[in-house]
């Protein structure tokens, strides 16, 4: 017999965390920490498992979330996570039941989009995702960098003040609430979010807490907040630390700056790990010798499925104004049709059309454009999109593309 696909309820969740863990070579050992969490939080018409003869062999979850499109309007997402199968039972069209219900769930509830990270790369694309943010990894070589190591503050007359969990708690909802908005790719922070990343619910253990620091601007506002942990050697009794940047967040350029300076002055840290920064980050040009800053990661990270054509493209802002007609194609119907796109720096709308296209491509195709960061042109040169009208690309490009690159700062 075929497993059986259905929702997960309290029950099921020791059996269904075991599956999700052994698919991601975490080990199969659930702790109790982890069953009381995922039952409590558990939404069972958003959870789903397959199960053969009793065992989960396949776990798929969604949540609700926003996300932030240029110009800084927030859309409706189905974010999907905790995506896996059983090396025991690949092959038999377990994903694509699960992601196919939860899609047609996700657009009978009017969501936007769906949203996941993406494990591997050839996962996702056939089920109309499209890579639509990417992420840099940095090594610094600290000693390398040029930098003042005698730093004693921030030279714009804000501070950099070590804070414990409790100031975090009070301070950072509210500054990734001014974060949110001015960059695309960002998505919410719930308060269950902030529970488990400052250790308040008892998961993810053994933890080493980390150094809290917090950039407050010349008139006291919190304008900045870092996380970090350091892995700290010394060998022949020479200082080899290594600081692994956990969470790094600004308001203002000047906080980024302080705190990137900051960090990389700290004593007897000669390595900084930036963990996944935006491709365009500041960090390698503030340094007076950028090569110090090694990239040892860059891929993509959010992946976008768009669900519902005029929301998504009339939500955000454009770079010019102009004027294209899109021909979308989805095998599965959700968002296939062609539209008439109006569009510029004020905002937008985009209605069906039967007028010509100007550009046909492929729903995933779309969702990679959708926040600003893929050129329509190369698109185009790959055979990825089609031009029915010249000059289509070269003007979506100049509407589409944003000013700094979309960013997800973290996984889900």
């Amino acid at each position: 017999m075929s497993p059986e696909i259905r929702h997960v309820n309290v029950p099921d969740v020791p059996d269904w965390l075991r599956a999700a863990r052994t698919a991601f070579l975490q080990g199969p050992v659930v702790t109790d920490a982890d069953i009381a969490y995922h039952s409590k939080v558990l939404d069972p018409e958003r959870s789903l498992g397959a199960f053969d003869e009793g065992r989960c062999v396949a776990t798929f979850r969604s949540f609700p979330q926003q996300l932030t499109v240029p110009g800084g309007a927030f859309v409706p997402a189905d974010a999907v996570s905790l995506v896996t199968v059983a090396a025991t039972h690949r092959r038999r069209g377990l994903l694509s039941a699960m992601m196919g219900r939860d899609l047609r769930a996700a657009k009978e509830r009017g969501d936007t989009v769906a949203t996941l990270i993406s494990a591997e790369y050839p996962i996702y694309g056939r089920y109309g995702f499209g890579p639509a943010t990417w992420v840099t990894q940095f090594e610094v070589d600290v000693p390398r960098t040029g930098l003042d190591r005698r730093y004693a503050g921030p030279g714009c007359g804000g501070r950099v003040d070590f804070a414990d969990a409790a100031a975090v708690r009070e301070q950072g909802p509210a500054l990734y609430e001014r974060v949110r908005p001015t960059r695309p790719g960002f998505v919410d922070r719930d308060e269950r979010w902030w529970q488990r990343h400052l250790g308040e619910l008892g998961l993810d253990l053994p933890r080493t807490e980390p150094y809290y620091v917090l950039y407050r601007s010349p008139e006291g506002r919190v304008d900045g907040l870092l996380a970090y942990t350091v892995k700290d050697r010394w060998p022949g009794k020479l200082p080899q630390g290594t600081a692994k940047v956990k969470n790094l967040v600004a308001a203002t350029p000047q906080a980024e700056r302080a705190l990137w300076h900051f960090l990389l002055s700290v004593d007897w840290v000669l390595t900084v790990d930036t963990g996944f920064r935006a491709p365009d980050d500041l960090l390698p040009l503030l340094l007076p010798e950028p090569r110090a800053a090694r990239p040892v990661a860059h891929a993509d990270h959010l992946w976008v499925r768009p669900l519902d054509v005029p929301a998504l493209l009339s939500a955000r802002t454009y770079g010019t104004a102009g004027t294209l007609v899109l021909d979308v194609t989805d095998p599965a119907g959700y968002a296939d049709g062609r539209f008439l796109l109006e569009a510029g720096p004020d905002g937008a709308s985009c209605t069906p059309t039967t007028r010509p296209a100007d550009l046909a491509l492929d729903v995933g195709e779309l969702g990679t454009l959708a926040l600003g960061d893929e050129s329509v042109t190369r698109l185009v040169a790959l055979g990825r999109a089609r031009e029915e009208r010249t000059g289509a690309a070269a003007l979506a490009d100049i509407m589409l593309r944003t000013a700094r690159r979309p960013w997800c700062p973290h996984s889900f």
